[in-house]
């Protein structure tokens, strides 16, 4: 019994899973105010399951790229529910949320500004590279050494940043990670060793001020 939460990017996503059964899931699109709502949606998502958090026997979060306060809004309450109720959490990228369950060759794409994107490349649900920021130019360049002549899906918010590379890709623009999605893997996963950590892919915007 699996309970799935994401916060990274424009909604707080909640799924139960009971084995390979969705329970229940709902996803709030809103670009801030997770904080607010992540828990009392995960007890909303829980009773409509007809689920206790006691019967829960793992936890999967997605842990990052996105909004720095948003994965780690997520983030604190999946690790503290998980403690709580002594059972693994799990981390999952929003990446390989956003590609999983797509065939073929799969960039996941994600917009982080200032002429850059977050970026990993899928084939057939396997991992070309890590994930990675890049600019543009380097993106499209990484896409174009790997794909070979495969055809092509972009997925994510910045899937039509690099359209023009693959004028044939199909271009698939979710706000957010289907929350199943993010219980499939981690389920699939072997309860880890540690503690899931933010997925911080470079430095945030903020800087201290001169002294």
């Amino acid at each position: 019994m699996i309970l799935a939460i994401d916060t990274c990017l424009g909604a707080s996503s909640v799924a139960i899973l009971d084995g390979d059964r969705v329970l229940a899931s709902r996803s709030e699109p809103m670009t801030r105010g997770h904080q607010e709502r992540i828990g009392v949606l995960a007890r909303e998502v829980a009773l409509e399951a007809g689920v206790a958090f006691s019967d829960l026997t793992r936890i999967g979060v997605t842990v990052g790229p996105g909004s720095f306060t948003g994965l780690r809004v997520g983030l604190a309450f999946a690790k503290g529910l998980a403690t709580a109720l002594s059972i693994p959490c799990v981390g999952v990228s929003t990446l390989e949320a956003l590609a999983f369950g797509t065939p073929g060759f799969v960039a996941a794409v994600l917009d982080a500004r200032m002429s850059q994107v977050y970026l990993q490349i899928f084939d057939g649900q396997v991992a070309l590279m890590a994930p990675d920021a890049l600019d543009l130019g380097f993106a499209a360049a990484r896409l174009a050494e790997l794909h070979g002549g495969q055809a092509v899906t972009l997925i994510g918010s910045g899937a039509p940043l690099l359209a023009e590379t693959f004028p044939k890709a199909t271009i698939l623009t979710p706000a957010f990670p289907d929350p199943v999605a993010v219980a499939r893997l981690a389920a699939a996963r072997p309860a880890p060793a540690h503690s899931p950590r933010p997925l911080y892919l470079r430095a945030p915007y903020a800087t201290l001020p001169a002294s």
